[in-house]
């Protein structure tokens, strides 16, 4: 396997195979993320990835789950991702699930025939950056998109027949902004209902726009009392029955998870022990500040 940086996943694919099938992320401008300034976007050589492939075929006796990084691979032309997908299907048939980084932008660039076509070929799962309903919290952070394209983007893939995982940002909008993105992330998750939703926390890395604001006081950072009052917010206010919610990354002071929205009140009332001093919050060493 040849691997260019460092390469990321999403926690559901610990045990994947994982291929980069791009190097980078097709948009990298984010104000609060760092995970691939160290790279400059590219799609990888065809040929590297289905050698990749065919290494790990013949390393590994079975392989059930592969995952296509780095951010954003759905940016690929379709026949790419299409050869990529019959190249799996082909060499490794006990492969039960692949799944994929995705963006608004990148799921634009498909029609919703190419993205049951995907489906068809063994396409299982896209992975989705929501990280915040509120606009004005967007523009702040350079996403790129509105609220409005990022629901069309998620109810996109879920009628292509592709299970949708959705990640939002607790802490995204700082104190000053913490209640308009709890609620207005609640509603817009309501609105695409994604098989998966994940609730993460914001982290602060030096090198980027958000480490700055930091710094020059214009963004104020919440402890985790307030941050759990944030979930709390966003619980009471979001409607998505069937979605599978996880709050339990390791950026989590407090691990959640739970379906919604049978499971709302139980989370809710682990929110309120902790916030009642009944509940230990992780502290910043076990979550690696």
């Amino acid at each position: 396997m040849k691997y260019t940086g460092r390469v990321f996943r999403p926690p559901s694919e610990a045990y994947s195979l994982i291929v980069q099938a791009t190097i980078g992320c097709s948009h990298n401008q984010c104000a609060f993320c760092q995970m691939y300034k160290e790279k400059k976007f590219c799609v990888r050589p065809i040929e590297e990835v289905f050698d990749d492939l065919a290494g790990a075929r013949r390393a590994y006796p079975v392989i059930e789950r592969v995952f296509l990084a780095d951010g954003d691979a759905l940016i690929l032309p379709q026949e790419h991702l299409l050869r990529i997908l019959h190249f799996i299907r082909e060499q490794i048939p006990e492969c039960r699930r692949v799944g994929i980084y995705s963006s608004p932008r990148s799921i634009k660039t498909k029609t919703l025939g190419q993205l049951t076509e995907l489906a068809e070929a063994g396409l299982h799962i896209a992975y989705l950056g929501l990280e915040s309903g509120n606009e004005q919290v967007l523009a702040r952070m350079n996403k790129g998109e509105t609220v409005s394209e990022i629901i069309e983007a998620g109810r996109k893939v879920k009628a292509a027949g592709i299970a949708l995982s959705l990640t939002a940002i607790n802490g995204l909008g700082g104190a000053e902004m913490s209640r308009e993105h709890a609620i207005d992330t609640a509603k817009a998750v309501s609105a695409i209902k994604p098989d998966y939703a994940a609730l993460l926390t914001l982290r602060v890395y030096t090198g980027t726009p958000l480490a700055d604001w930091v710094e020059e006081g214009s963004f104020t950072l919440m402890d985790p009392v307030e941050l759990a009052r944030e979930s709390r917010l966003f619980l009471e206010h979001v409607d998505s029955e069937g979605s599978v919610f996880r709050s339990n990354h390791a950026s989590n002071y407090l691990p959640l998870a739970g379906t919604l929205n049978a499971d709302r009140e139980k989370m809710i009332a682990q929110l309120d022990a902790a916030l009642a001093g009944k509940r230990r919050f992780r502290s910043q060493v076990e979550l690696g500040f």
